[in-house]
C-alpha cells in the first residue's frame, strides 16, 4: 500500500474508492482486455458515473474540483490497475481543457456538462502523420465557408479514435506557422469524420489509437474555441497538464511492476530459501522502489506548484522525464526478477515493459522534454 499525504479528508476517501474500483472493477478483467485489444467503454462509463473523468476541473462547471495534487494520485492508483485506462482518463481530461478554459460561457453551457458528466468520452486531435513535436507543421486545414468552417485533413496517433462522442481538433485556419493554428470540437457524428484502422501497437492494446480522417467535414462557428489563430496557445497550455498525466500514469505502471516483482521474490524459492534473501536480487528491489519513489515525488511536486498558481512547466517535463524513464528501468527489472517467467504471458511483467516503452515517446518525446528544460534552464540565467 501505498503511503500518501492528502490534503483532505475528502480526498483520502476518494483514493480509498479509486483503489477498490481498481482491485475490484478493473484487475479482474485487465489481462483478457489487453489480450483481445478490447477498447473497455463501460469502464469509462463506470467511472464516469463514479466522478472520475472530471475530477480537476471546477465544481461550478460540473467537474470535480479536486486540486492536481489529488487528481493525479488518481490517475497513479487507475494505472496501477490498467494502464490503458488510466492513459484514456488523462486523454479525457485534456480534451475538456480548451472548452473549459478558453471557451465562452455560451459555449461551457452548451457542451460542458456533457463532457464532464462521465457520460461522454472525448479524443484530443492535435497530431498528424507529418506533425508530432512539431506542432506548427499541422496541415489539416479549416477553410470558412458561410457561417461555418470546412475542415479537411487528417490525424494521426489519436487515443479513443472511433470510440469518443467529441474530438477536440487542431486545424490550420491561415499558413502563418503556429499563429495560424484554430481549435474546434468536433461531435463523432459529423458527416466527413471517418476512421482508419487502429494501428497495430506493441502495447495498451485496450488503447484504441488510429487516424482521424477529416474529409469535407463542416462545423459551425459556434464550435470554434477560441479565437481564430489561438490554437497554438491552446495546445500549449494543455501540454503541462497531460504531461503531468502521463508522468503519473507511469508511476502506478512502475508501482505495480514493483508489487508483482517483491509478491514473486517472497514466494519464489531457489536453493531452499526465497530468492528476495540474495541480495544482489534484494538490492535490485530497492532500487526499483527508488525509481518509484522518486517519480511520485517529482510529479507531486508539479502538481503542487500548479495548485500554487506558480509556474511549472520545467517541473511538468522533469516530471514527464523523469517518471517515464523510471518506469522502462522498473518494468525491465521487473522482468528479470521473474526470470524466465518474466518473459512470458503468464505473468502481466512483460505487458508492463511493453506499456512503459510508449510512456517515453508521447506527450513530448523524452528528447522533447530534455530540450524544454534545457531552454527553461538557460532562460532563467540570460
Amino acid at each position: 500500500m501505498v503511503q500518501r499525504v492528502l490534503p483532505t479528508e475528502e480526498a483520502r476517501d476518494l483514493l480509498e474508492l479509486v483503489r477498490e474500483i481498481a482491485d475490484e472493477q478493473l484487475l479482474p478483467q485487465v489481462d483478457e482486455a489487453e489480450a483481445a485489444s478490447r477498447f473497455p467503454r463501460e469502464v469509462f462509463t463506470l467511472l464516469g458515473r463514479a466522478g472520475l473523468l472530471s475530477l480537476p476541473y471546477p465544481e461550478e462547471q460540473g467537474g470535480g474540483g479536486q486540486p492536481a495534487e489529488v487528481y493525479l494520485q488518481v490517475v497513479e492508483e487507475i494505472a496501477r490497475a490498467w494502464m490503458s485506462v488510466a492513459v484514456g482518463v488523462s486523454v479525457h481530461a485534456l480534451t475538456c481543457f480548451p472548452l473549459a478554459t478558453f471557451g465562452t460561457s455560451e459555449q461551457q453551457e452548451r457542451w460542458l456538462p456533457g463532457m464532464l458528466s462521465g457520460e461522454q468520452l472525448g479524443a484530443y486531435c492535435l497530431s498528424e502523420p507529418q506533425a508530432g513535436s512539431d506542432v506548427a507543421a499541422i496541415r489539416t486545414r479549416a477553410v470558412r465557408d458561410g457561417d461555418g468552417y470546412v475542415l479537411t485533413g487528417g490525424k494521426a496517433w489519436i487515443s479513443h479514435a472511433g470510440h469518443a462522442d467529441f474530438y477536440t481538433t487542431f486545424a490550420r485556419t491561415s499558413d502563418d506557422g503556429g499563429r495560424g493554428l484554430s481549435c474546434f470540437l468536433v461531435p463523432a457524428d459529423a458527416e466527413g469524420l471517418t476512421f482508419a484502422e487502429p494501428e497495430r501497437k506493441m502495447g495498451l492494446h485496450s488503447d484504441t489509437v488510429g487516424e482521424v480522417l477529416l474529409e469535407g467535414l463542416r462545423v459551425e462557428e459556434a464550435r470554434r474555441i477560441g479565437a481564430e489563430g489561438q490554437g497554438m496557445q491552446l495546445a500549449l497550455a494543455a501540454l503541462d497538464s497531460g504531461r503531468l498525466g502521463i508522468a503519473a500514469a507511469a508511476t502506478g505502471l512502475a508501482q505495480r511492476a514493483l508489487e508483482v516483482s517483491a509478491a514473486y521474490a517472497t514466494e519464489r524459492e531457489q536453493f531452499g530459501r526465497p530468492i528476495a534473501e540474495n541480495q544482489g536480487l534484494a538490492f535490485l528491489l530497492a532500487d526499483m522502489a527508488a525509481a518509484v519513489g522518486s517519480a511520485r515525488a517529482t510529479y507531486l511536486h508539479a502538481a503542487r506548484l500548479k495548485d500554487a498558481g506558480q509556474p511549472h512547466t520545467q517541473e511538468a517535463s522533469i516530471a514527464k522525464l523523469v517518471a517515464t524513464d523510471a518506469a522502462m528501468r522498473v518494468t525491465t527489472d521487473a522482468v528479470q526478477v521473474l526470470g524466465g517467467y518474466g518473459y512470458t504471458t503468464d505473468f502481466p511483467v512483460e505487458r508492463f515493459m511493453r506499456e512503459a516503452k510508449v510512456t517515453q515517446i508521447f506527450e513530448g518525446t523524452n528528447q522533447i522534454q530534455r530540450l524544454v528544460i534545457s531552454r527553461q534552464v538557460l532562460a532563467q540565467h540570460r
